[in-house]
């Protein structure tokens, strides 16, 4: 599905609320006239060349060799935060198992404070 431009009432596009937002307008509206020089047969070399390697094996590739690190990051991530989970999961329980023998926690409190 196509992202619809947020425009005015006269059709000019809106300014964008945040420098992401206005560089994805710069993007989309360097993009859309790069495609209309194409189509025109007027795009300079430099733009013919930027897209003939876009479509190539090489660029495709490494843009997947890009999206499998981003997945391994994403996996360290979460086998980071699960062993520090269960990390906290032993501490608590060998911390139980102390109080639960009489070797932990404080005397008056293991007593109802008597």
């Amino acid at each position: 599905m196509a992202k619809v431009k947020a425009k005015d009432s006269k059709g000019a596009l809106r300014p964008a609320l945040t420098p992401e937002a206005r560089e994805n307008q710069m993007i989309s509206l360097a993009v859309d006239l790069a495609e209309k020089q194409l189509r025109e047969g007027t795009a300079s070399s430099q733009v013919i060349t930027h897209f003939l390697k876009l479509g190539s094996s090489k660029e495709k590739l490494e843009k997947e060799i890009l999206e499998k690190q981003k997945e391994m990051i994403t996996a360290k991530t979460e086998s980071l935060q699960s062993a520090k989970r269960v990390e906290e999961l032993y501490s608590d329980a060998m911390n139980a198992f102390r109080k639960y023998s009489g070797n932990g926690g404080d005397v008056n409190e293991d007593y109802g404070g008597y």
